[in-house]
């Protein structure tokens, strides 16, 4: 399925664990529920997608674009995001994020309230703008982030951090 174009796809509950979808559109397309563990989604492009309590578990996201995808209590523990694009994404209560790799991704202006970030590498990721009200950053990788004064007050666990933190 790789290059597989699935704009507005109907995958919901879909099972697709070790799917190859490196460099597929899925722009608008509905994973709510949908199995993704181990797939392959390098390059794939789900702006717009609904992955709501999707299953990403060992997914391989690198350089995907996600802009305004709603994952929102989607299951990103040990997910590569590493070079993606989460512009305007919706993580509210995704759980875990832990583990995960976004390093260099671009989080501008997403909403992240209340997501697990616990021991995620977030080195030189942009998180201008983004909503970190009740995030979990607990021993997150934060070399190379500048966060806001609000956003350290809104983010949790951020005592404790190995990695420095430049505050801006």
């Amino acid at each position: 399925m790789a290059h597989a174009i699935l704009t507005r796809a109907d995958l919901t509950r879909a099972d697709l664990p070790h799917a190859d979808l490196t460099h597929a559109t899925l722009t608008d397309a509905d994973l709510t529920h949908a199995t993704l563990t181990n797939a392959d989604l390098r390059g794939a492009n789900l702006t717009d997608a609904n992955l709501t309590d999707a299953d990403l578990t060992n997914a391989d996201l690198r350089t995907a674009d996600l802009t305004n995808a709603n994952l929102t209590d989607a299951d990103l523990c040990n997910a590569d995001l590493r070079g993606a694009t989460l512009i305007k994404a919706t993580l509210v209560d995704a759980l875990p994020i832990g583990g995960a790799d976004l390093t260099g991704a671009n989080l501008t202006g997403a909403n992240l309230t209340g997501a697990v970030l616990t021991d995620a590498n977030l080195t030189d990721a942009d998180l201008t703008d983004a909503n970190l009200k009740g995030a979990n950053l607990k021993g997150a990788n934060l070399t190379g982030v500048t966060l806001t004064g609000e956003q350290r007050t809104a983010a949790r666990g951020l005592q404790g951090n190995v990695f420095p933190v430049e505050a801006e």
